[in-house]
């Protein structure tokens, strides 16, 4: 079986379990608006921020608004594929707690089987540690340096986007930390 087809099947088969997972998040709902992922089901960087913003609640998208707009600005400066990536938050409700969204972000990361995962701010730095996902090693709150997170699977830890838009060194801040993501993505080995 040719390469491009072995990719369709398992592309195929991701945007299944992502359809039935988030099937699950608004069954879970209960009244509330989920969060759902959105981009590549097979991406090779999967954005992480804590919690969905207002305007991402709206619509029911993550990245959705000023913090998508700028993540998307940051990719197409760093020469990064958009289309090679999913972004997520962990928390799937506006007022979602922590123990409830743990199986949806180990499910996403099993569907999405990112090569690199971005958390954003502390918070989704300790979110994501406190998953405990198999055989994933503990990241530490160092922003723009790369780290293991699995034998398969690189974190960049950022700050915040969210609260990173409106000051100038704050700004300043998460571009530094986010930058090595060209570096990375220029040294991906093609399939």
């Amino acid at each position: 079986m040719p390469t491009d087809e072995i990719y369709e099947k398992y592309r195929d088969k991701a945007i299944v379990e992502i359809n039935a997972l988030a099937h699950e998040i608004g069954g879970a709902a209960g009244g509330r608006v989920p969060v759902l992922g959105s981009g590549h089901p097979l991406g090779d960087i999967m954005l992480l921020k804590y919690r969905p913003q207002p305007a991402e609640v709206q619509e029911g998208v993550a990245f959705y608004g000023r913090a998508g707009q700028a993540i998307l600005k940051s990719l197409q400066r760093l020469h990064v594929d958009p289309l090679s990536v999913y972004g997520t938050n962990c928390l799937k409700f506006a007022d979602g707690d922590e123990d409830e969204s743990r199986p949806f972000l180990t499910r996403e990361l099993h569907i999405v089987q990112p090569k690199l995962v971005v958390p954003m701010g502390e918070q989704g730095v300790s979110f994501l540690n406190s998953i405990e996902f198999p055989l994933a090693d503990t990241l530490e709150w160092k922003p723009g340096e790369l780290q293991r997170f699995t034998a398969t699977v690189d974190a960049l830890v950022v700050p915040d986007i969210d609260t990173s838009l409106d000051e100038a060194p704050a700004k300043t801040a998460f571009w530094n930390a986010f930058k090595p993501l060209g570096q990375w993505w220029a040294e991906l080995p093609p399939y």
